[in-house]
Protein backbone atom coordinates (compact mmCIF):
# COMPACT_ATOMS: atom_id res chain seq x y z
CA UNK A 1 0.00 0.00 0.00
CA UNK A 2 1.77 3.27 -0.96
CA UNK A 3 2.03 5.72 1.88
CA UNK A 4 3.09 9.65 1.79
CA UNK A 5 5.47 11.52 4.00
CA UNK A 6 4.51 14.23 5.69
CA UNK A 7 7.20 16.97 7.12
CA UNK A 8 5.72 18.86 9.47
CA UNK A 9 7.71 21.80 11.71
CA UNK A 10 7.87 22.40 14.93
CA UNK A 11 6.85 26.13 15.94
CA UNK A 12 8.67 25.70 19.36
CA UNK A 13 12.99 25.53 19.44
CA UNK A 14 14.76 22.62 20.46
CA UNK A 15 16.57 25.17 23.19
CA UNK A 16 14.52 26.87 26.01
CA UNK A 17 17.25 29.40 26.58
CA UNK A 18 19.06 30.09 23.70
CA UNK A 19 21.93 32.46 23.24
CA UNK A 20 21.88 36.11 22.21
CA UNK A 21 22.28 36.28 17.84
CA UNK A 22 21.97 32.76 17.66
CA UNK A 23 19.30 30.89 15.52
CA UNK A 24 16.77 29.17 17.04
CA UNK A 25 16.74 25.66 15.58
CA UNK A 26 13.64 23.70 14.41
CA UNK A 27 12.78 19.86 14.84
CA UNK A 28 10.86 18.29 11.93
CA UNK A 29 8.67 15.65 12.20
CA UNK A 30 7.93 12.66 10.04
CA UNK A 31 4.08 11.51 9.74
CA UNK A 32 3.41 8.10 7.31
CA UNK A 33 -0.19 8.29 6.11
CA UNK A 34 -1.34 5.20 4.27
CA UNK A 35 -4.13 5.34 1.37
CA UNK A 36 -6.83 4.25 4.27
CA UNK A 37 -6.03 7.35 6.28
CA UNK A 38 -7.57 9.59 3.00
CA UNK A 39 -10.43 7.85 1.60
CA UNK A 40 -11.27 5.36 4.65
CA UNK A 41 -10.32 2.04 5.46
CA UNK A 42 -13.31 0.17 4.59
CA UNK A 43 -12.73 1.03 0.66
CA UNK A 44 -9.52 -0.12 1.13
CA UNK A 45 -10.17 -3.53 2.93
CA UNK A 46 -12.10 -5.34 1.06
CA UNK A 47 -13.76 -7.59 3.47
CA UNK A 48 -17.47 -7.29 3.48
CA UNK A 49 -18.07 -10.74 1.61
CA UNK A 50 -15.49 -12.05 4.31
CA UNK A 51 -17.94 -10.87 7.07
CA UNK A 52 -21.10 -12.17 5.69
CA UNK A 53 -19.55 -16.05 5.36
CA UNK A 54 -18.60 -16.06 8.69
CA UNK A 55 -22.03 -14.28 10.09
CA UNK A 56 -23.76 -17.53 8.29
CA UNK A 57 -21.19 -19.87 9.75
CA UNK A 58 -20.71 -18.52 13.12
CA UNK A 59 -23.85 -16.96 13.80
CA UNK A 60 -22.31 -14.89 16.34
CA UNK A 61 -19.80 -12.55 16.12
CA UNK A 62 -17.95 -9.74 18.26
CA UNK A 63 -16.76 -7.08 16.29
CA UNK A 64 -13.95 -4.19 17.40
CA UNK A 65 -14.68 -1.02 15.27
CA UNK A 66 -12.44 1.94 15.35
CA UNK A 67 -13.74 4.23 17.86
CA UNK A 68 -14.25 7.51 15.78
CA UNK A 69 -17.21 5.05 14.26
CA UNK A 70 -18.99 5.09 11.14
CA UNK A 71 -17.33 1.81 9.72
CA UNK A 72 -19.68 -0.35 11.77
CA UNK A 73 -22.73 0.98 9.48
CA UNK A 74 -21.01 -0.63 5.87
CA UNK A 75 -21.33 -3.93 7.22
CA UNK A 76 -24.84 -3.71 8.73
CA UNK A 77 -26.04 -1.82 5.33
CA UNK A 78 -24.75 -5.46 3.79
CA UNK A 79 -26.84 -7.40 5.88
CA UNK A 80 -29.37 -5.40 5.33
CA UNK A 81 -29.09 -5.89 1.83
CA UNK A 82 -29.05 -9.65 2.37
CA UNK A 83 -32.93 -9.39 3.86
CA UNK A 84 -31.81 -9.76 7.89
CA UNK A 85 -34.18 -6.94 9.68
CA UNK A 86 -32.27 -6.00 12.85
CA UNK A 87 -32.92 -5.12 16.35
CA UNK A 88 -30.78 -2.79 18.09
CA UNK A 89 -30.03 -2.88 21.36
CA UNK A 90 -27.92 -1.39 24.62
CA UNK A 91 -25.95 -3.97 26.83
CA UNK A 92 -26.30 -0.72 29.49
CA UNK A 93 -29.68 -1.22 30.91
CA UNK A 94 -30.26 -4.56 28.99
CA UNK A 95 -30.78 -6.79 32.40
CA UNK A 96 -30.72 -10.29 31.77
CA UNK A 97 -30.27 -11.01 28.33
CA UNK A 98 -32.05 -14.31 28.54
CA UNK A 99 -34.85 -12.68 30.47
CA UNK A 100 -35.41 -9.34 28.08
CA UNK A 101 -35.03 -11.79 24.69
CA UNK A 102 -36.34 -14.81 25.30
CA UNK A 103 -38.77 -14.67 28.04
CA UNK A 104 -41.68 -12.43 29.12
CA UNK A 105 -39.88 -10.08 31.65
CA UNK A 106 -41.33 -7.40 34.25
CA UNK A 107 -40.25 -3.42 33.64
CA UNK A 108 -40.82 -1.14 36.44
CA UNK A 109 -41.28 2.44 35.10
CA UNK A 110 -40.18 5.52 36.71
CA UNK A 111 -42.33 6.55 39.92
CA UNK A 112 -40.89 10.01 40.86
CA UNK A 113 -41.31 9.79 44.63
CA UNK A 114 -45.62 9.95 44.06
CA UNK A 115 -47.44 7.24 42.08
CA UNK A 116 -47.21 3.68 43.43
CA UNK A 117 -44.71 1.08 41.92
CA UNK A 118 -45.74 -0.52 39.65
CA UNK A 119 -44.52 -3.06 37.14
CA UNK A 120 -45.47 -4.03 33.67
CA UNK A 121 -44.71 -7.10 31.78
CA UNK A 122 -43.73 -6.80 27.98
CA UNK A 123 -43.12 -9.81 25.60
CA UNK A 124 -39.99 -11.90 24.71
CA UNK A 125 -37.65 -9.21 22.42
CA UNK A 126 -36.16 -11.76 20.21
CA UNK A 127 -39.68 -13.93 19.80
CA UNK A 128 -41.76 -10.77 19.46
CA UNK A 129 -39.79 -9.52 16.75
CA UNK A 130 -39.62 -12.56 14.89
CA UNK A 131 -43.17 -13.28 14.59
CA UNK A 132 -43.08 -9.61 12.82
CA UNK A 133 -40.53 -10.95 10.27
CA UNK A 134 -42.36 -10.77 6.81
CA UNK A 135 -42.25 -13.90 4.81
CA UNK A 136 -39.35 -12.66 2.23
CA UNK A 137 -36.82 -11.77 5.42
CA UNK A 138 -33.81 -13.81 5.66
CA UNK A 139 -33.39 -13.53 9.67
CA UNK A 140 -33.01 -11.10 12.66
CA UNK A 141 -29.80 -9.57 13.28
CA UNK A 142 -29.64 -8.97 17.28
CA UNK A 143 -26.81 -5.56 17.08
CA UNK A 144 -25.82 -5.00 20.55
CA UNK A 145 -23.88 -1.96 21.65
CA UNK A 146 -21.51 -1.38 24.38
CA UNK A 147 -21.46 -5.31 24.64
CA UNK A 148 -17.71 -4.70 26.42
CA UNK A 149 -19.97 -4.34 29.87
CA UNK A 150 -21.40 -7.71 30.07
CA UNK A 151 -20.00 -10.61 31.79
CA UNK A 152 -18.55 -14.11 30.23
CA UNK A 153 -22.04 -15.68 31.24
CA UNK A 154 -24.05 -12.92 29.54
CA UNK A 155 -21.76 -13.20 26.31
CA UNK A 156 -21.84 -17.33 26.32
CA UNK A 157 -25.96 -16.76 26.34
CA UNK A 158 -25.48 -14.05 23.54
CA UNK A 159 -23.23 -16.41 21.51
CA UNK A 160 -25.69 -19.65 21.77
CA UNK A 161 -28.90 -17.34 21.61
CA UNK A 162 -28.53 -18.77 17.52
CA UNK A 163 -28.73 -22.50 18.24
CA UNK A 164 -31.93 -21.64 20.22
CA UNK A 165 -33.13 -19.31 17.53
CA UNK A 166 -31.83 -20.52 14.21
CA UNK A 167 -33.48 -18.00 12.19
CA UNK A 168 -31.38 -15.17 15.14
CA UNK A 169 -27.67 -13.67 14.10
CA UNK A 170 -25.88 -11.84 16.82
CA UNK A 171 -23.27 -8.73 16.57
CA UNK A 172 -22.09 -7.70 19.58
CA UNK A 173 -19.79 -4.36 19.89
CA UNK A 174 -17.05 -5.82 22.54
CA UNK A 175 -14.72 -3.46 22.15
CA UNK A 176 -12.51 -0.96 19.74
CA UNK A 177 -9.43 -1.39 17.52
CA UNK A 178 -7.61 1.07 15.17
CA UNK A 179 -9.56 -1.12 12.46
CA UNK A 180 -13.06 -3.36 11.76
CA UNK A 181 -12.00 -6.40 12.81
CA UNK A 182 -14.32 -9.38 14.29
CA UNK A 183 -13.95 -13.20 15.86
CA UNK A 184 -16.59 -15.77 16.87
CA UNK A 185 -18.45 -14.53 19.74
CA UNK A 186 -17.97 -18.46 21.32
CA UNK A 187 -14.25 -17.14 21.05
CA UNK A 188 -14.37 -14.60 23.18
CA UNK A 189 -16.85 -15.86 25.41
CA UNK A 190 -14.41 -19.11 26.60
CA UNK A 191 -17.22 -21.39 24.79
CA UNK A 192 -15.56 -24.05 21.81
CA UNK A 193 -16.34 -23.77 18.68
CA UNK A 194 -19.12 -25.92 16.81
CA UNK A 195 -16.49 -28.40 15.59
CA UNK A 196 -14.87 -28.95 18.28
CA UNK A 197 -18.28 -29.41 20.26
CA UNK A 198 -18.94 -32.07 17.33
CA UNK A 199 -15.68 -33.68 18.43
CA UNK A 200 -16.62 -34.14 21.84
CA UNK A 201 -17.98 -37.82 22.75
CA UNK A 202 -16.30 -39.27 19.82
CA UNK A 203 -14.05 -42.04 19.93
CA UNK A 204 -10.52 -41.13 19.17
CA UNK A 205 -9.06 -43.69 16.17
Amino acid sequence: MATAALRLASQFPTTTTPAAGRRQRRTAATVRCGLADFIGGDFVRPDLGRFLEDVENHKALAIYPPHEGGYEGRYLTRLRYQGYRFLDLSARGLGDPETTLTKIHPVCPPHLGRQPIARWYFPPEVDYRLSLLPPNAKGLVVWIIEAKVLSKAELQFLALLPSLRPKVRVIAECGNWRKFVWKPLREIAGLPSSEEESQIGQPSQ
